[in-house]
């Protein structure tokens, strides 16, 4: 898939600030600093694979060979894209501990 440069660099930002977002909520709800970083690698593989979700149960054995040749084929573009996201929640974490550092309870 060709992707322009414009593009590439809209949605590296996207996913960096999408999931900063996500992270910083879910982090200022459940007080828990790191969980969506812990969370994001599964989001991503069911971002990448087009399995159902069922099937990783059901048909095992057909279900992580198709993640793996996924995982695999994936372009570079896709990769950065996608890592774009884990920067975005690890970004969020350390926004969290460094408000908690300077005195602000809500966080």
């Amino acid at each position: 898939m060709d992707v322009s440069l414009p593009q590439f660099i809209i949605s590296i930002l996207l996913f960096f600030v999408l999931f900063f977002g996500i992270a910083f909520i879910i982090n200022m709800l459940l007080r828990m600093t790191w969980i969506l970083s812990f969370v994001y690698p599964i989001i991503a593989l069911l971002i990448i694979d087009d399995v159902k979700f069922i099937e990783y149960f059901t048909n095992t054995k057909s279900a992580f060979s198709s993640l793996w040749n996924n995982l695999v084929h994936l372009a570079i573009v896709d990769i950065v894209i996608l890592s774009s996201g884990l920067l975005g929640t690890i970004a969020a974490g350390f926004t969290m501990k460094t408000l908690r550092k300077k005195g602000y309870r809500m966080f």
